[in-house]
């Protein structure tokens, strides 16, 4: 889980299998600073256990892993558990959505 990523991003394979479009397409600045290509999706329904949002999908070429970042955990109410490095409910089971 890679929490330093503000949304989800994805590969092109895997963009491919859920047949999402590429609405806009711009350079994204990855670690140690060099730029690659990029795109971003139309907004992607993201589910996990009875919990669900939806946000839209960075994709960079060449990308190993799904990366969940902080707009999709949160819209979720999760959080990495800093020990034992898992995907847990930052309010317990309970899904608490606050409305400032």
């Amino acid at each position: 889980m890679d929490t330093g990523a503000w949304t989800l991003v994805i590969n092109e394979e895997t963009r491919e299998k859920l047949g999402l479009l590429v609405e806009e397409t711009s350079e994204t600045t990855v670690a140690g600073g060099g730029k690659v290509p990029s795109g971003v999706t139309e907004y992607v329904e993201v589910r996990w256990k009875d919990r669900k949002t939806s946000c839209e999908a960075v994709v960079l070429p060449g990308e190993e892993d799904v990366l969940m970042g902080a707009y999709p955990l949160e819209g979720m109410d999760l959080m990495v558990h800093p020990k034992k490095q898992e995907v847990v409910g930052a309010h317990g089971d309970r899904i608490r959505n606050v409305v400032k």
